[in-house]
């Protein structure tokens, strides 16, 4: 089998990460011709999108070493994310050339230990780490608002890659977008590596631009790693065989849906969101799923308001936080406070008067953990979500937009976001893929961005 060219771009329309039949037969893609068209992409449109914070310079040696691997057909080099260029957001750790600073300047030039684990699981399947994207600093927690801003690289515009997901970042696109995005079963991937936020909530998964793409990168990130014990209890639910298995266009048929219209179905006067879902509750009947319309859940209020759920992040960021600090083999910064010192003495860079630091320092005047409050959180998932899905016999709820994550990630559950928001229980992952690529075949609703500078 021998290596043809082949025009990237038209890679763009490809349905998942098999790229070896899109790149013509026999013949091998090269990851050379891959990582170059993205670079160039990058060159071209970050400046005004601002969504990569830096490249790998390796870039083009692991795409030289890719296309040599494949060209001598070496075991697995011919298979899913052999030489496929992946960005990571700048939160999960690389022991490259490359920094990990959860766009904040207060770990520039800091050394990491190792690779996340879920770097390493990646780099085992041949991919090619292709950079860093951006995000909204330490994850959208120094500050509530603007999303999509950092102090490396300012406002962004797109966030589109591989993610380290708290919550709920990965989650925060709109429903309307072209992405599909995997929050996997809380341990199902490893955090090690990874800037926390919280134990008891951080997960890590994929963006990508199609269903059985997410599935790709997914089969590989799963699984059990010793530096996070999480996954040692999470593991139990990957399915023999993985995930790729449940990429069923015919996933839908019987399938029983919940919607809880309130509090997530409020749209503004003149909205044409809600006949744009409506359409898609009627995509899923056509598609045999039984839809269990206007459900409640219980103490919504209460989770949204009342329930302590952001003091209890904040204690256990700043535990989090110094214990991953203190591992790094070098840092300007070693505890959050150091931090908070950090960005008032570079106020300029860090633009503390026009965002500040409120969340950090509230975390920072947290005393440890309150066992009162997560007991009272795991109380409201269990006579919450937990009831109204086996209430009804739900095989998965669905929302219009991520609003939900709250009453989700105080349990842990997964959820997966294309154009609905979907939402199962912890043991049932594979039947949010199902429902959602069956839906995504039927639609084919996804169009290729049209950006031009």
């Amino acid at each position: 089998m021998g290596v043809v060219e082949v025009n990237p771009d038209s890679l763009l329309q490809a349905d998942n990460a098999d790229r070896e039949q899109k790149a013509g037969s026999p013949g091998l893609l090269l990851g050379m011709q891959l990582v170059e068209f993205y670079l160039g992409k990058i060159h071209k449109l970050n400046p005004i999108l601002r969504g990569v914070i830096e490249v790998n310079p390796d870039a083009l040696l692991q795409a030289d070493k890719a296309d040599r691997e494949r060209k001598a057909k070496l075991p697995g080099s011919l298979l899913g994310l052999h030489g496929i260029p992946i960005l990571l957001k700048d939160n999960i750790a690389t022991k490259d050339k490359m920094n990990t600073t959860a766009g904040s300047f207060a770990l520039l030039k800091s050394v990491v230990p190792r690779d996340a684990g879920v770097v390493r699981k990646l780099r085992k399947a041949g991919a090619i780490i292709l950079g860093k994207a951006s995000l909204s600093e330490w994850a959208g927690f120094r500050f509530g608002f603007p999303y999509g801003w950092c102090a490396r690289t300012g406002q962004g515009q797109v966030t589109y890659d591989f993610n380290g997901v708290q919550n709920p970042y990965v989650l925060s696109a709109t429903p309307c977008g072209s992405i599909v995005g995997i929050k996997p079963t809380l341990g199902l991937t490893s955090r090690a590596g990874v800037v926390p936020i919280s134990p008891r909530q951080d997960t890590v998964g994929p963006i990508c631009r199609t269903v059985s793409d997410a599935v790709e990168v997914l089969d590989v990130i799963v699984g059990f790693d010793y530096r996070d014990e999480a996954t040692r209890t999470a593991s139990k639910y990957i399915p023999q065989g993985g995930y790729k298995q449940f990429l069923n266009a015919n996933g839908l048929k019987g399938k029983r849906l919940g919607i809880v219209r309130n509090p997530f179905y409020m749209f503004g006067n003149g909205s044409v969101l809600p006949q744009v879902f409506e359409h898609h509750f009627h995509t899923l009947r056509q598609g045999g799923a039984i839809l269990v319309d206007h459900l409640e859940i219980a103490n919504i209020d209460v989770i949204y308001g009342s329930s302590g759920e952001y003091a209890a992040l904040e204690a256990e960021f700043k535990i989090s936080l110094n214990a991953y600090l203190k591992e790094l083999v070098a840092s300007p910064v070693r505890t959050l406070a150091d931090v908070i010192a950090f960005n008032n003495k570079f106020s300029h860079l860090e633009k503390i008067k026009e965002y500040g630091q409120d969340i950090f320092l509230q975390a920072e005047a947290t005393n440890g953990i309150n066992k009162k409050t997560l007991l009272k959180l795991a109380r409201l998932s269990r006579n919450g979500f937990e009831k109204l899905m086996k209430e009804h016999k739900l095989d998965a709820l669905v929302t219009p937009g991520a609003d939900v994550s709250p009453v989700l990630a105080i349990g842990g559950f997964p959820e997966l976001l294309f154009q609905l928001d979907m939402i199962a229980k912890e043991c049932h992952l594979a039947f949010l893929i199902e429902i959602a690529y069956s839906f995504e075949q039927a639609t084919k609703i996804r169009k290729p961005p049209s950006f031009k500078p």
